[in-house]
């Protein structure tokens, strides 16, 4: 995507932002009376989180969006401010913008102020404000800004220095006594299965464990012992609990999402629960309800597809990558329709380089080594492209993975269904019966979206239907203006479904997406003169009104009751431009039908004394 600083013509980028509230990117502050104080928390929580765009001049109140007025005297003081403080650690400790990276902008006959503010490499973070790290770091979520916890905060430090990760510690007061003989010997086997000429295969236990960094020396301080990863991944259950009374690896098997699990794989006291155990056991459960061809590889059948592949690598990259140190629980769950991978921790890398593959940076290292024997988490950032793989070689819907916060997980869900199976098709005829006949494929395949996952967001339907988000949002407000889709929320938490059904979702629905991030980005391919427009015709209209021109047509126009719609037909704008930036600056002389915030059936007119005038 473009950064602010790159478009040569700023006016219809402001606009796209004050129109479209579907994303979590952008951030309002109302800058009449000064410097913003919530600034530096923002800026903490973008660097934080995946960036965004801060920008002065416009203040949001009830859920409409006002211009403050600021003069160009005012957004000038504003930027020297700003480049003073970010230098000054009492302010924040990273300086992370340039001058390209702050923008000014006339618009309507006033001025605003754009703050670009990228997402930080994970060696960078924490990003906070002040000079506690504990009272100063921010992160982002669909409601905005958070504090984030002591806990959060000690986890950024530990991802910043994974030349020392924290699965390699050496741990204080435990031995080879805490560890599950049976799951070693177990490992060795597999290991030889996968390893049938490695060297480490004649070695003795201890070396052999050594060798795995069960068991290492620490260069620096001398000391030798047990790791954490060697204890998280062979220890008996009631020594991991000694060290990290949060771990509880667990299985769920749903068959009806508002009934319980039909099968549990968890600590149950029945079998040592570690995470190589854990991993045996679900592998191959999730893999027998994966179809089966039958393929021949020499004179042997052949039983592993790609599809088992995949869901091999989902099961031990969730175990790899989880940041055990959070107080959240590591869930696998198995629906009807798909299988959700759920750990703990935060994305180390941005979903975009994720999607891309080819670059593997590891919180747990040690853990890593340990399922590469097994052929498992290859450090080659390769295991994105196994998974995509294995499903597109089913024609499954495409996978998709989603960063929750608090507690802080990262989600993904393999769906297997295909999305416009027969099922689909007939359930959405029973639904809408003719009113899908001849629509096209996008809007089908988001009703489909829609009709099997529930509910929707623009940002799922980036990925999947490789469309650009502005794009969506008009095909979006298409399918409910047509009453196939309803929306429900607003600003970053917008969600649709389809019209009537009245769904409401169980918790037990993980899988299903709140952000949504994660696959590629979408703006990849597009032509940039189209990135962060919502539609080519913006800016080229034959006449732009100015906003005085635009206040005397609607007045003149709404002589009788007008729908936004209609009203932002008539002067060449957007309907939420209109409702949400020009129509507040008219209720002097505008009356509303409804005095109901976002009454469906909203009307407009010009109040009889002005008309009479």
């Amino acid at each position: 995507m473009k950064r602010i600083y790159e478009y040569e013509d700023l006016q219809p980028v402001l606009e796209q932002m004050l129109e479209d509230k579907e994303t979590g990117d952008v951030e309002f502050k109302s800058a009449a009376g000064g410097f913003p104080h919530s600034f530096w928390a923002t800026y903490s929580s973008f660097a934080n989180t995946d960036g965004g765009t801060i920008v002065f001049g416009v203040k949001e109140k009830d859920e409409q969006f006002y211009l403050d007025g600021l003069t160009e005297e005012k957004t000038r003081k504003y930027k020297k401010d700003f480049f003073n403080n970010e230098h000054n650690k009492e302010f924040v400790n990273i300086a992370l913008l340039t001058e390209n990276d702050v923008q000014t902008v006339l618009f309507e006959g006033v001025y605003i102020l754009f703050f670009h503010i990228p997402r930080v490499d994970r060696s960078l973070r924490p990003v906070y404000c002040g000079l506690d790290p504990y009272t100063g770091t921010y992160r982002r979520d669909l409601e905005g800004d958070y504090h984030c916890s002591r806990e959060e905060v000690n986890s950024m430090f530990a991802d910043a220095n994974l030349a020392s990760p924290v699965d390699g510690k050496i741990i204080e007061n435990f031995s080879k006594d805490d560890l599950d003989a049976d799951s070693i010997k177990q490992y060795r086997r597999r290991f030889e299965q996968w390893n049938p000429d490695h060297v480490w295969n004649s070695l003795p236990e201890d070396k052999f464990l050594k060798k795995l960094n069960v068991f290492r020396r620490d260069r620096k301080t001398g000391q030798y012992g047990l790791t954490y990863a060697g204890l998280l991944m062979f220890g008996t259950y009631s020594a991991i609990m000694d060290y990290n009374p949060n771990f509880f690896p667990d299985y769920q098997e749903i068959v009806d999402p508002n009934d319980r699990w039909v099968n549990r794989i968890c600590p149950d006291g029945n079998w040592e629960s570690n995470l190589f155990q854990f991993y045996s056991r679900v592998l191959p459960i999730l893999q027998n309800f994966l179809p089966k061809p039958f393929q021949l590889e020499g004179n042997q059948r052949k039983t592993e597809t790609p599809a088992h592949v995949a869901v091999r690598e989902a099961l031990a990259n969730a175990l790899v990558h989880a940041d055990y140190t959070e107080n959240a629980s590591l869930n696998i769950y198995k629906y009807p329709n798909k299988m959700v991978f759920s750990n703990p921790g935060i994305m180390l890398i941005s979903l975009r380089q994720y999607y891309q593959g080819g670059e593997s940076i590891c919180r747990n290292k040690f853990l890593q080594t340990m399922f590469t024997f097994l052929g498992s988490a290859e450090k080659a950032g390769s295991g994105v492209d196994k998974i995509m793989r294995g499903w597109e070689n089913l024609n499954w819907k495409r996978p998709y993975l989603v960063e929750k916060k608090r507690p802080n997980k990262v989600v993904l869900t393999l769906s297997m269904e295909s999305l416009l199976d027969e099922q689909v098709r007939e359930g959405l005829s029973k639904l809408y019966g003719d009113k899908i006949t001849g629509i096209p494929q996008e809007q089908l395949m988001t009703l489909a979206l829609a009709y099997t996952e529930e509910e929707i967001t623009n940002e799922r339907l980036q990925y999947a239907l490789g469309m650009h988000k502005a794009d969506i949002t008009k095909m979006l407000g298409q399918l409910c203006k047509s009453h196939l889709l309803e929306s429900f929320g607003r600003g970053r938490g917008t969600r649709y479904h389809v019209c009537g059904l009245n769904i409401g979702l169980p918790e037990s629905n993980i899988g299903l997406p709140e952000s949504n991030i994660g696959l590629p980005d979408p703006n990849i391919g597009l032509p940039e003169s189209n990135i962060g427009l919502q539609d080519s015709n913006i800016g080229l209209k034959k006449k732009r009104y100015s906003k005085e021109e635009i206040r005397k047509l609607i007045i003149d126009y709404c002589y009788d009751w007008r729908t936004v719609e209609e009203i932002a037909s008539y002067v060449g704008r957007k309907p939420m431009y209109i409702r949400d930036i020009v129509l507040p600056q008219l209720l002097d002389v505008i009356e509303k039908m409804y005095d109901v915030p976002h009454h469906p059936k909203q009307r407009y007119r010009t109040k009889q004394k002005e008309i009479t005038e």
